[in-house]
């Protein structure tokens, strides 16, 4: 597309775009065709900028983008799309992200696992946050740095050549072909990656999948800016007028939710907060237990995020190992533990524990004074020796208002490191910044975190901190409420539909503290075999999640959203959650998740219907 024809369809998008885009962290759930998901939006978006049609109902109507903020949203695609435009490379070749430093890292990351060399090269300076000696360390990359003043006059290099520039304004680049990625660095939005030439195609679903899991895609608030800014060919503007208060205001809330006095740490996403967490204890761990293998125990069928991505960390060195720690269903997370830490304590290695509470997808809770008992207990190495006590990296997403930390709280005795995701509760879904926060055993931990959540530039925005300020003051009574909807709905099921199987925590634990607002449903199957069973219960899945979202669409959406403002979410966990799950752990059951606002009788009259039907 002519470049003054896209600027002037840009011009009119801004304009009349829907506010979702900007609002929420997914635009139209009620659109959404995962095996499209990379590529629908920005199709139909094109075929309406050939057009050069803006309405406001036409752009409403464009499916869903991406998932998340994390992996992309409708104007991170559009910035792509017009970047490509502007420098002749197709939109898959150009991707954003909120942090500066991510891009590389994630070349970086796929040279070190292929043995390829790599080149960076940069004008005038890189950023403060860019640690060489942590990366080549802790990280295990290798690479060459070359300061330069054109990269027009790089010479070839045998493997990738990346070339940094700190930039103040969107524009078009002269593109060398010496020059295989383009990373351009803006101060408050984050970072433009571009890959030149078609041999450098291979990368670009390895980056994208660590924007996914490491980082976040540049937030919707920052492309707009950053498309206002090409627009308008002015200079990029800083909005960050209010940052240090936000901040304050934020890291106090955490404080009083959480039940502690430590500081806590605020990231792009939950998942940015778990990789800071994940690096940090590497570093720590290489740092002060130098010839000890570092074992990351993490449940096998928990939410592909956390899964996943310790398997991207172990990937990296042959230092880390993965360790399946067995959690739901017939397994006992107690007894799990007890198990796994026995063995790594004969191996004289570091044990770090990921571990949901309760459990994702079957909402369990383990005895809890049998869980501190067995993360405090002593243990004796092979040869003898005291093992390395370990440290409990609590996923509270489910619960964030139960109190773990605290000086008289269940863990205190045991060094423990607490996150969330803030696209959850804390934020409604209105943004994605997670947080962490460790107890007064585990403090000393936070300072390696925070140093890479400097390094991989994941810090939350201030839009983020201060959505965040806004939304967390009622997050404790939107959580009692969202509870009371999801108490009353699941009683409803069971007297309907009894011989359901449903997934929820018990009256005496909600009397305890744990008031989740999701659950997990098995319907009733049959079928002369185990396989014909199983097949019948995920078609009789997949049709009570059609009838709801078809007959309740403006409330009920396809998605794992929990947490939200309003409306009633569902899902299978095994291919949305835990889509990079081993297949043996998937757990092919419908997972509901409730809010505190959503019309209850309506929903219990379609599930009366779907009763009817089977």
């Amino acid at each position: 597309m002519e470049v003054d024809k896209m600027l002037n369809c840009i011009t009119k998008v801004i304009e009349h775009m829907p506010q979702d885009w900007l609002n929420l962290t997914t635009h139209r759930l009620d659109i959404y065709n995962e095996e499209l998901a990379k590529v629908q939006f920005l199709y139909q978006f094109i075929d309406l900028a050939k057009e050069g049609n803006s309405d406001v109902a036409a752009l409403s109507n464009l499916p869903t983008a991406y998932d998340y903020i994390r992996l992309g949203h409708p104007l991170s695609c559009v910035l792509e799309w017009v970047i490509g435009n502007l420098n002749g490379l197709p939109a898959e070749q150009v991707i954003s992200f909120q942090s500066k430093t991510a891009p590389v890292l994630a070349i970086l990351r796929k040279n070190h696992l292929e043995h390829r060399n790599t080149l960076i090269t940069y004008v005038n300076e890189l950023p403060g946050s860019f640690d060489l000696n942590v990366l080549k360390t802790v990280y295990g990359f290798s690479f060459e740095l070359k300061k330069i003043d054109d990269p027009v006059n790089v010479d070839s290099f045998d493997g990738s050549t990346i070339f940094i520039a700190q930039q103040d304004e969107i524009s078009k680049s002269n593109l060398a072909s010496n020059i295989d990625f383009y990373v351009h660095m803006y101060d408050h939005l984050g970072s433009v990656l571009m890959v030149n030439g078609d041999e450098n195609k291979k990368f670009i679903s390895d980056i994208q999948h660590f924007r996914r899991r490491e980082t976040v895609a540049m937030t919707p608030a920052n492309c707009l800016s950053a498309l206002q800014s090409l627009v308008q060919g002015t200079s990029v503007e800083n909005k960050n007028h209010h940052f240090a208060e936000h901040k304050e205001k934020v890291h106090q809330l955490i404080r009083e939710i959480c039940g502690t006095t430590t500081n806590p740490l605020v990231a792009s996403s939950g998942l940015s907060i778990q990789y800071a967490i994940m690096m940090g204890l590497v570093d720590y761990a290489l740092e002060n237990y130098k010839d000890k293998a570092i074992k990351i125990v993490v449940p096998p069928n928990c939410y592909g995020g956390t899964n996943d991505q310790a398997r991207r960390v172990a990937a990296c060195s042959d230092a880390i190992e993965i360790v399946d720690l067995l959690v739901d269903g017939d397994n006992d997370m107690v007894q799990s533990i007890d198990t796994v830490l026995g063995q790594i304590a004969k191996e004289d290695a570091i044990p770090y524990i990921i571990a949901e509470i309760p459990t994702n997808p079957r909402v369990e809770v383990p005895d809890l004074q049998k869980l501190r008992a067995v993360l405090s207990a002593k243990r004796k190495t092979a040869s003898g020796g005291e093992a390395l006590d370990p440290v409990f990296i609590l996923d509270q997403t489910f619960c964030p208002n139960v109190h773990f930390l605290g000086d008289d709280d269940i863990l205190s005795s045991v060094r423990t490191i607490s996150f969330a995701s803030g696209s959850k509760f804390p934020s409604g879904g209105k943004c994605t910044a997670g947080y962490c926060i460790a107890n007064i055993k585990g403090e000393d931990l936070m300072n390696k975190i925070a140093l890479h959540l400097d390094l991989c530039d994941n810090e939350a925005t201030d839009l983020q901190l201060e959505i965040l300020a806004q939304q967390m003051p009622s997050m404790n009574q939107r959580i009692n409420d969202a509870y009371a909807n999801t108490r009353e709905f699941v009683q409803f099921i069971a007297e309907t539909l009894p011989a359901a199987k449903i997934n929820f925590v018990s009256d005496e634990l909600a009397e305890e503290g744990f008031t989740p607002s999701v659950f997990s449903l098995d319907l009733p199957t049959k079928g002369n075999t185990p396989e014909e069973r199983e097949a019948y219960k995920r078609k009789m899945n997949d049709r009570l999640i059609h009838l709801m979202i078809t007959e309740i669409p403006n409330e009920s959406k396809y998605c794992v959203s929990y947490g939200q403002l309003k409306g009633c979410y569902w899902t299978i966990p095994a291919t949305s959650t835990q889509g990079t799950t081993k297949e043996d752990d998937k757990d092919y059951i419908a997972r509901v998740s409730l809010s505190p606002n959503m019309d209850l009788e309506r929903h219990k009259e379609v599930f009366i219907k779907f009763v009817e039907s089977i």
